[in-house]
């Protein structure tokens, strides 16, 4: 089990995640776009959104780390822009810990399936934190 931190950024996540790759000359890294993702006819997606970066991640010093652009219309507070990103294999582990994390907390989005992840959530703790809890079968490759 791993606990990556995930920044997410106001638009800008591309210059950034390139910026952090040659900082820390790691390789060219990845990127997935919103646009790049499956469309769904009843929730159209907005034009703004479609070349911004829905998932990257650079491996810095031997850590993973997660980046996004938030999502048009979405909040963002900068200080604030970081989710704890728990990523595992073990799906029975994964809903114990999403379920404690929910205790007194608020559920942003329910553990499903998702179209990248088996299993998939986030929650914000009763602390504050914002958690997103991921499945992986040993094949992200991104």
């Amino acid at each position: 089990m791993a606990v990556n931190v995930y920044l997410n950024f106001n638009g800008n996540c591309r210059e950034a995640v390139e910026y952090y790759a040659q900082v820390f000359g790691t390789d060219a890294p990845k990127m997935m776009t919103y646009g790049e993702g499956p469309s769904d006819p009843n929730y159209p997606m907005p034009e703004e959104a479609k070349s911004l970066i829905m998932h990257t991640r650079l491996n810095i010093q031997g850590n993973l780390v997660m980046f996004s652009d938030s999502f048009p219309g979405m909040p963002f507070v900068q200080g604030n822009n970081f989710t704890l990103s728990i990523v595992d294999s073990d799906i029975e582990s994964l809903k114990a810990i999403f379920h404690k994390l929910k205790e007194g907390g608020n559920v942003i989005m329910e553990l499903q399936e998702t179209f990248w992840s088996k299993l998939y959530g986030s929650v914000t703790d009763k602390f504050g934190i914002q958690w997103q809890i991921n499945h992986d079968n040993g094949e992200m490759a991104w």
